[in-house]
């Protein structure tokens, strides 16, 4: 009778967890659509990105308390766990990276999935007096679950969730756990009526040595690209908190210098997610250029304190930075785009196995040769720093 409550109880939990965690992502994903929309149609909205990111920072200063660690503090509270993952990091990281997004700053939108779903998911772990090892499950369901409904990749999450905290010992119960809640929190989201974007490969060639050599080429730029994506978000980071001894004010001088830059240059599609620049790269030539603004404006934007996440902005770099090699790599171009999507992903985050999944789920099984190379060089020459500072390498 015993197991039969903890296998009732643990389903229970589990259920909850994902259906919150979809529902919630679901939220953000409609009201993130319309603050874009009103920044579209409404350009001056831009000349708020000071006072955002001043409001953003006085926010996290005075009331952020240990959800000011974002991604990082999840990551902590796996390998060391001190204590719950505070509620308030939920609605903080969903509002401030809704109000980035209006005034078009450039960051993701997975960090807030991800510290949604952990800050709920935890919870539970309250609620219900578990121990060290049943939250570390928890955590991963709610990690999963937050990827999962804001991607709509679920089995890609599922493996994202326990990859991204470099388990050695990977337990199937973990799987089995992620996988469940990455597939209830996607249909969640569905179940709402949101739509995720769709990126389409036209061209797949032969899987051909030279062919093969190409995408080994194309993999290891991907992977350098990576690299310095890292370092850069690393590098403005520490420069920021070496310089800028008041925190609220680092992504104040950060909306200023970016608001120079979108008013003197047309930087618009750089602004925000870039999901139809992320399209176009599938299908058209894009200046060659146009990966390594947003990388330098992404890692320039999160670095000084802006919220939302890394993800996006990484699988523009990816495509855009793809599509800029058909000048060099005699493959189609949207193959390179969808591998560069991927790849620069996979360097950046460590988590090669997730990355080849989202790929096949993204692109289909036909292109997965070409997916498994591409990540795996991106993933062997990007080194072994992360973006999540706090992921044991």
């Amino acid at each position: 009778m015993n197991f039969l409550n903890k296998i009732l109880r643990c389903s229970l939990i589990l259920i909850l967890i994902s259906v919150l965690s979809g529902s919630a992502s679901a939220l953000f994903l409609y009201t993130l659509d319309l603050v874009s929309n009103f920044r579209i149609n409404h350009s001056y909205i831009i000349y708020f990105l000071p006072i955002v990111g001043l409001l953003v920072g006085l926010a996290y200063h005075y009331f952020g308390d240990r959800a000011n660690h974002g991604n990082n503090l999840l990551l902590d509270e796996f390998h060391s766990p001190k204590d719950i993952i505070p509620f308030r990091m939920a609605p903080m990281i969903y509002l401030s990276t809704l109000i980035s997004h209006l005034v078009g700053a450039s960051v993701g939108r997975e960090g807030t999935a991800l510290q949604m779903g952990g800050a709920i998911a935890d919870q539970f772990s309250k609620l219900f007096k578990l121990e060290d090892k049943d939250r570390k499950k928890i955590i991963i369901i709610g990690i999963s679950a937050g990827f999962a409904s804001v991607f709509g990749t679920p089995l890609a999450a599922a493996f994202f969730a326990i990859e991204v905290f470099h388990t050695r010992r990977i337990k199937l119960q973990y799987i089995f756990y992620s996988l469940i809640s990455a597939y209830i929190a996607h249909y969640t989201c569905l179940a709402w009526g949101i739509t995720h974007s769709s990126f389409v490969i036209q061209n797949i060639p032969s899987f051909s040595l030279i062919n093969i050599f190409w995408t080994i080429n194309a993999g290891i730029i991907f992977g350098l690209i990576a690299y310095l994506f890292t370092n850069f978000s690393h590098f403005f980071t520490d420069t920021s908190n070496r310089w800028i001894k008041f925190p609220p004010l680092r992504p104040f001088i950060a909306g200023l210098l970016i608001l120079m830059l979108y008013v003197f240059f047309d930087f618009q599609k750089y602004m925000g997610l870039g999901i139809p620049t992320i399209q176009e790269a599938f299908v058209s030539p894009l200046a060659t250029h146009d990966f390594l603004i947003k990388l330098l404006l992404t890692t320039f934007t999160i670095g000084f304190g802006f919220k939302g996440g890394e993800v996006t902005p990484l699988f523009f770099i990816g495509a855009t930075l793809g599509n800029a090699l058909i000048w060099f790599v005699p493959l189609p171009m949207g193959l390179l785009a969808g591998l560069g999507f991927v790849a620069v992903f996979a360097g950046a985050t460590n988590t090669l196995l997730a990355c080849i999944l989202m790929g096949i789920e993204l692109f289909g099984i036909q292109a997965s040769p070409f997916i498994i190379i591409a990540c795996a060089m991106a993933y062997l020459f990007s080194g072994h720093k992360s973006v999540y500072a706090s992921q044991i390498s």
